[in-house]
């Protein structure tokens, strides 16, 4: 089965076992999210899920919602009320303990804002996303503010990091998120425990928020190569 189809799959799995008309939902970021998300205008089209309130974690995201003609809310929108019942969102990796690498779309500090303040937490993925330990297949993306971005890639390395500034393919210069920053992309030259580094890269004065995902996740979809998806569940 091709790749796309895979995504397809896993999209369509989980919109139809965990999202509920009337749901207040986070929608993320990358091209597996996004085919959740265009199931969910099929849906519309057939008179179902009418009543969400779709959060956007990206441009990317909020740009696919506008092209259907989606509703879109943020977290601050009274209607929200500051908490979010389900976030439905990829993962660059993910390990053994269900902690993720994100971030490669560039959008992993509002990814993490949404997805802390959802009651619910779903990971949709490739199972070729799944590895050993996090840092296997894909750096730590890293959102720095511009002003700090020399000082920050100094003692990231001094903690053993290797650092490459993110630059933009269709145009000269660096990446800029949506908030105006910059994304480095680190590499650990040793195994590392994700809670510890997680915190221990976010207390570097100038970074914004970085890559490693501890947050608790309740849902896993795993697509495989054959067609089938894989649901796991984690409830605390």
């Amino acid at each position: 089965m091709k790749d796309h189809e895979i995504k397809q799959h896993i999209g369509k799995t989980v919109v139809d076992e965990l999202v509920r008309d009337g749901m207040k939902l986070g929608m993320g970021t990358g091209s597996t999210a996004v085919e959740a998300l265009r199931y969910i205008k099929q849906k519309r089209d057939r008179g179902e899920l009418m009543n969400l309130f779709i959060v956007p974690t990206s441009i990317q995201t909020e740009l696919e919602c506008r092209q259907y003609g989606m509703p879109l809310w943020s977290l601050n929108d009274s209607a929200i009320g500051g908490r979010l019942d389900l976030t439905i969102d990829g993962a660059d990796e993910i390990d053994p303990e269900w902690n993720l690498i994100k971030g490669g779309g560039g959008a992993l500090l509002l990814e993490k804002i949404v997805a802390f303040y959802s009651s619910s937490y779903a990971i949709i993925a490739e199972n070729r996303k799944l590895v050993e330990y996090l840092g296997q297949t894909h750096p730590i993306p890293v959102e720095v503010v511009p002003s700090a971005v020399f000082p920050v890639i100094k003692t990231l390395e001094s903690i053993g990091a290797t650092c490459s500034l993110r630059l933009a393919l269709q145009i000269a210069g660096p990446v800029i998120t949506k908030q105006g920053n910059l994304l480095l992309d680190i590499s650990m030259n040793t195994a590392f425990d994700p809670v510890e580094m997680e915190q221990k890269i976010n207390q570097i004065p100038g970074i914004m928020e970085n890559g490693i995902f501890t947050l608790p996740v309740t849902d896993l979809f795993i697509g495989h190569d054959d067609g089938r998806v894989e649901h796991r569940e984690k409830r605390g």
